[in-house]
C-alpha cells in the first residue's frame, strides 16, 4: 500500500469502553445545583484496591480458622474485620453534611492551567484527607486538604478549561480515603455557573501598530505637525507656565533672552494617555484563534503600558479607553466574538 493511500484513510474513532459510557450517561443526568451539601442520598462507596485485599486475607483467614479451629484465628478474623467496618463508617462520616458553593472567579485562560475556587463549610466537624478535583479533567491534579470544624475554608481545584467563550462550570467530585485507606466515598457536583474564559494570548507576540492609515482620527499615532510647524499636543510658551511642562530639549537649542520661542505641552495632552486601535486586520493572520490570541496580547500590553486603546474583532468594536474595565470589555469580546 503506498503512502498517499495511507494517509487518506481516516483515522478510526476510539471506542469507549462500557465503563466510560455509563459513567457519562450518569454525568449527563447530574442537575445543576447552586450548593452542594452532602448526605445519605448523594454519597457513593466502594471498596480501593487495598480494600479488595482486605477482604481477601479476612477471607483466607476465615477459612484457615474454620478448617483448624483456630480460636485465635477467628478472633484475628473478626478483630480485623472490624476496623475495616469501622474504617467505613467513619469514611463516610467524614463527609457526611460537608457544604460545597463556587467562590468568585478567577481569571482563566484557554488552555492554560488555572483553579477553581470552592468554598466547604464543614459544619460543627472536623474534616480531614479530602480529595477536590475535576471529574473529567484527569490530566489536573487533586487539591488535598484538610478543614477544621467551624472554619469555612476556601479550596483552590486545578482546572485547565478547553476553549475560550462562556461555559458552564465542570464537574466536580470530592472524595476521601480516611482513616485506613480501605474504602473510598465520594460524590459529584455539577455547579450552577457560568464561567467566562479568555483566550490565551501569543507568547512573544509583536508589538502592535500605532496607527492604521485608514483611520482619520489624529488622535490615533501621533500628532500631525500645523502650518507653523509646531504639533496639536504643544503650545507656545505664555507667562505663568510651569516650568515642568517646558520642553527644555527643544528650548536649550534656542537663545535664552526669547523664552517666547519656548514649546510647552498643553495641559489636554498632558491628560489624554496615548490612543491606538487594535484591529484583527492588522493580524496579519488567517486562523481565527491565532488571531484572538494575538490581540490578546496587544490588549494586555495596552493596558500595561496605560495607554487609550480600542478593538475591533469579528463585527464588533470597542470605543477607546483605558483601565481594568477597559482590559474586561476587551478580553470579554475576544472570548466570545
Amino acid at each position: 500500500m503506498s503512502t498517499t493511500s495511507m494517509a487518506a484513510q481516516p483515522v478510526p474513532r476510539r471506542r469507549l469502553r462500557w465503563r466510560d459510557r455509563l459513567r457519562r450517561w450518569w454525568w449527563a443526568c447530574l442537575q445543576p445545583q447552586p450548593v452542594w451539601r452532602l448526605g445519605q442520598r448523594n454519597l457513593y462507596l466502594l471498596p480501593t484496591r487495598p480494600g479488595w485485599m482486605l477482604l481477601g486475607t479476612l477471607a483466607l483467614l476465615l477459612l484457615g480458622s474454620i478448617n483448624f479451629q483456630l480460636n485465635l484465628g477467628y478472633a484475628l478474623t473478626f478483630l480485623v474485620a472490624g476496623s475495616a467496618a469501622a474504617a467505613v463508617w467513619a469514611a463516610h462520616t467524614n463527609l457526611r453534611g460537608l457544604t460545597l458553593g463556587l467562590h468568585g472567579q478567577a481569571e482563566l485562560w484557554a488552555g492554560r492551567a488555572g483553579t477553581l475556587t470552592v468554598r466547604l463549610d464543614p459544619g460543627p466537624r472536623t474534616r480531614l484527607a479530602l480529595e477536590l478535583r475535576v471529574a473529567d479533567a484527569e490530566a489536573d491534579p487533586t487539591a488535598l486538604l484538610d478543614v477544621p470544624a467551624g472554619q469555612p475554608t476556601l479550596a483552590a481545584v486545578p482546572w485547565t478549561p478547553p476553549r475560550r467563550g462562556r461555559c458552564p462550570a465542570p464537574l466536580l467530585e470530592v472524595a476521601t480515603r480516611y482513616p485506613l485507606g480501605v474504602c473510598r466515598v465520594w460524590s459529584l457536583w455539577r455547579p450552577q455557573a457560568e464561567l467566562l474564559i479568555y483566550p490565551t494570548p501569543e507568547p512573544d507576540a509583536p508589538p502592535p501598530p500605532r496607527w492604521r492609515r485608514d483611520d482619520a482620527d489624529p488622535g490615533r499615532g501621533h500628532a500631525p505637525q500645523r502650518e507653523t510647524g509646531m504639533p496639536d499636543d504643544v503650545r507656545a510658551w505664555r507667562h505663568g507656565d510651569a516650568p515642568r511642562r517646558v520642553l527644555w530639549k527643544k528650548a536649550a537649542r534656542l537663545p535664552e533672552d526669547d523664552p517666547t520661542q519656548w514649546w510647552v505641552r498643553s495641559a489636554a495632552a498632558q491628560a489624554a494617555p496615548p490612543q491606538l486601535w487594535l484591529d484583527e486586520r492588522d493580524c496579519g493572520l488567517t486562523d481565527p484563534e491565532a488571531v484572538r490570541a494575538r490581540l490578546c496580547a496587544w490588549v494586555l500590553a495596552a493596558h500595561a503600558h496605560g495607554l487609550r486603546y480600542g478593538l475591533r474583532v469579528g463585527g464588533v468594536e470597542v470605543a477607546p479607553d483605558h483601565g481594568a474595565a477597559q482590559r474586561r470589555r476587551c478580553l470579554e469580546t475576544l472570548a466570545c466574538h
